[in-house]
């Protein structure tokens, strides 16, 4: 009787135990087959990390493979680290993709339609019908890079310089967590040294300007025509060049001091006819009009520089076109930008001067004028 007593005493004590065991496994839950995980591979880039200033977010994660994922009626919630400004984001300044397919989002959810709702710190994403699976990557953009239906027209205010994490959770408990730095930007500066050089050259003889060709040779300090003989044209030419790098390039103007005036008081006038035409116009012969000693014989210039700006009264060079030789500084080339000295039209050109006199051109052997180039960068 003492045996079987204690037998069946001992009996009760072990179901109980194992009543006991079996009530603390479901309570705990060690039946259940949803399981808590970390969200993987989950990242926030931003388009501006500078403190106190706005940025575009893009938040990347992938649910894990052991996880429920979100479920109809379920949601993502972005936590953002208190200093971060979220409060003008609505769902129009918000993208979010699984798998690469863009969903349709609204204030509410509604069906395919997610709702998209900041409150307080939180982007909360709430399904309708949709669902976000095992090894699904999700991406949600936030600010002017949502551009699915519209584009977002807020951003994101960063707080002060200092280290912020991010809490993700997706589901009913899917959680990640990933940290941006917001630091102040680094001003870079550097200087560069202005450079302008400016430089004339000379000419042979047959060189071919703006569609005249030259007779003589020139060097660069003398154009000498030498003895001019009655209707008979006479050209010669000089190279400019200038090497810069002004900002906004450079203008080379010319000026003559005096007509070509002889000791005699002589003078040989301006193209035409002592008219000092401003603009260019094809070269005719002085008129020779015995009564105005102004058409006796005349001079001018041209150049060919094609992207020169039209002179004074409208016209271009092109076309063989002539202006006259003048005391006020004329534009013979230009350009923009910097130069290399060698390009043409950019860096090089080519001015002609020409003359040409009629029979009653006085005599005189010492007819001169000088030329005075002035070359002006604007950096």
């Amino acid at each position: 009787m003492f045996k079987a007593s204690i037998s069946v005493e001992s009996l009760h004590r072990v179901v109980a135990m194992l009543v006991a065991i079996a009530v603390l496994a479901w309570s705990v839950g060690a039946y259940s087959n949803a399981q808590a995980a970390n969200l993987t591979s989950i990242s926030d880039t931003l388009t501006d990390s500078n403190a106190t200033s706005t940025s575009n977010h893009t938040i990347q994660f992938t649910v894990p493979t052991s996880s429920p994922g979100v479920i109809a009626g379920g949601t993502i919630v972005v936590a953002f680290p208190a200093g971060f400004n979220v409060s003008t984001i609505v769902f129009g300044d918000v993208d979010f993709a699984i798998n690469g397919t863009d969903q349709t989002l609204a204030a509410a959810p509604s069906g395919a339609t997610w709702g998209a709702v900041v409150s307080g710190q939180n982007l909360t994403l709430t399904s309708g019908s949709g669902v976000v699976t095992a090894g699904q990557v999700v991406r949600i953009k936030i600010g002017t890079n949502a551009t699915f239906g519209v584009t977002g027209t807020h951003q994101v205010t960063n707080p002060g310089v200092g280290s912020y994490e991010f809490v993700v959770t997706a589901g009913a408990a899917d959680t990640g967590r990933t940290r941006v730095a917001i630091l102040n930007n680094v001003l870079v500066t550097a200087s560069v040294d202005t450079s302008f050089t400016f430089t004339v050259a000379g000419f042979a003889a047959t060189t071919t300007i703006n569609g005249t060709t030259t007779t003589g040779t020139t060097t660069a300090t003398a154009i000498p025509f030498g003895t001019l003989t009655a209707g008979v044209i006479k050209t010669l030419g000089q190279q400019l060049s200038v090497t810069t790098n002004a900002r906004n390039g450079f203008v080379v103007t010319v000026q003559q001091s005096q007509n070509l005036l002889s000791s005699t008081g002589a003078d040989i006038d301006g193209f035409i006819d002592g008219a000092y035409t401003n603009t260019p116009t094809a070269w005719v012969a002085p008129s020779n009009n015995i009564t105005n000693e102004n058409t006796w014989g005349h001079w001018g210039l041209t150049t060919d520089d094609s992207d020169l700006n039209a002179q004074v009264g409208g016209g271009s060079f092109a076309g063989t076109g002539f202006v006259a030789a003048s005391t006020t500084p004329r534009n013979i080339f230009a350009h923009s930008g910097p130069s290399d000295g060698t390009t043409v039209d950019k860096g090089t050109a080519k001015v002609a001067y020409q003359v040409q006199i009629s029979p009653l051109q006085e005599a005189g052997t010492d007819y001169n004028t000088i030329l005075t180039y002035i070359a002006t960068p604007t950096f």
